[in-house]
């Protein structure tokens, strides 16, 4: 293997370049629309924004990554195709992660909110079917996935329509909004803290070495739910209250409720994000160092903890400067948000992508982001969506496959001719 001996370096270095380029688009696209709700309904500024999402993405990614990681690493391809020549599944994944955040950068530049993940799986697809052959795809696995991106958005969208209902009921549409808003918040709290740990504790914590039986598992949802809700109660009974809002807008200290609730979705929504979607920039990584450093497909092989940092920090770094193009889209140009619909599309958003990442499935935040956005809109009424916009969103998607792939079969090429 004189050929990988000459170029390990090479190979590992590129894959940092490359994949703090794509963590970039992720943080610049993904975090944003992620992070869109809270600040699009002026719950949290831009610089808390930054600070929570440094914070929840890269526990979300350490702590319950580990599954989807695996399936952008290795399920996607068929590792046995690989097995004469490796030196392709480097070029490969070297390919999709330029092409993915080239497309990324695009696409946020325009403030296309985009799917990463769409991104990452339609270039790994591209170069292994173009560059490879088509038996070089495990078409189980993204026939999983693409199902999964049609699924994750319903499945948000109600679940976002039947909380924000009950939030209609139990507080907005009673005599006295504020006194019910101050009762029920910390129990939604607790739904968020409950469902988010307990799936977290049932895969994640196993990656970390630490293994739990299911009696301890829900205890210890318990244990953090009811911690979340006696934070936030107390946290809620701080809330300077404005009388003469009140008289201008008769929900402005109810939403001031939800603008306290939303700083633990925001949160919940970042820790969601980073199971599942910084896998697309930290799984191609380890491919790469995988095969650089043993010159064969390794049949199970640990995420080297400096990858996970340099997803974190390009995913941080991107948010950072050019993060707020697609905040502007998401959080203001579907639909107007307040406190109380933007807390329901990030509880339902959270509560789909941490399910996904339980299952291992690498589904689109944004799609389901969209979807909980659009689910709160037609809680209000179909009128109160701007149809233009989503029409916008919708045709970015169908663009993004056939780009990622496109692009990552162009770089593939180009890598091969160089190292060749």
């Amino acid at each position: 293997m004189e050929f990988f001996t000459d170029t390990t370096m090479i190979y590992i270095a590129l894959a940092a370049i490359f994949g703090i380029f794509m963590a970039w688009g992720i943080g610049a696209n993904d975090v944003a629309n992620a992070m869109a709700t809270s600040v699009g309904s002026k719950a949290i500024t831009i610089k808390q924004a930054l600070i929570l999402a440094a914070v929840f993405e890269f526990a979300g990614a350490y702590l319950a990554g580990g599954q989807v990681t695996e399936t952008i690493r290795k399920g996607l391809v068929d590792m046995d195709a690989f097995g004469t020549n490796p030196d392709m599944l480097v070029w490969g994944m070297l390919a999709s992660l330029l092409a993915a955040g080239t497309w990324l950068l695009i696409a946020s530049m325009r403030g296309w909110p985009v799917s990463t993940t769409h991104s990452i799986v339609g270039a790994i697809v591209g170069f292994a079917a173009v560059g490879v052959g088509v038996d070089a795809v495990n078409w189980g696995t993204v026939g999983t996935t693409a199902v999964s991106w049609v699924f994750s958005p319903v499945i948000a969208g109600v679940v976002a329509f039947l909380i924000f209902m009950s939030i209609q009921k139990l507080v907005l549409n009673t005599k006295n909004p504020l006194q019910n808003a101050i009762k029920y918040g910390p129990f939604y709290l607790f739904m968020v803290g409950f469902v988010l740990s307990l799936l977290t504790t049932k895969k994640g914590l196993k990656h970390v070495g630490l293994e739990l039986n299911e009696s301890m598992e829900f205890l210890l949802a318990v244990l953090i739910g009811i911690v979340i809700a006696l934070v936030g109660r107390v946290l809620i009974g701080k809330v300077k209250f404005d009388q003469q809002a009140e008289k201008r807008f008769h929900f402005a200290n109810v939403e001031k409720i939800f603008a306290v609730l939303m700083v633990f979705t925001a949160s919940a929504m970042a820790f969601a994000h980073g199971s599942n979607d910084v896998a697309n920039a930290v799984g191609p990584m380890a491919a790469v160092i995988d095969v650089a450093q043993s010159g064969a497909m390794a049949a199970k092989a640990n995420v080297p903890s400096w990858v996970l940092l340099v997803g974190a920090i390009g995913i941080v770094v991107g948010l950072a400067t050019y993060g707020y193009k697609v905040i502007d889209t998401v959080g203001h140009d579907i639909t107007e948000l307040t406190p109380s619909r933007g807390f329901s599309a990030e509880i339902s958003t959270a509560m789909t992508v941490v399910m996904a990442s339980y299952t291992g499935i690498p589904v689109s935040t944004t799609h389901t982001l969209v979807g909980a956005i659009l689910g709160v809109g037609f809680a209000r009424g179909i009128a109160a969506i701007d149809l233009r916009v989503v029409g916008g969103i919708f045709m970015s998607w169908v663009v993004t496959l056939p780009a990622g792939a496109f692009l990552s079969v162009l770089f593939f090429y180009l890598l091969r001719g160089i190292f060749v």
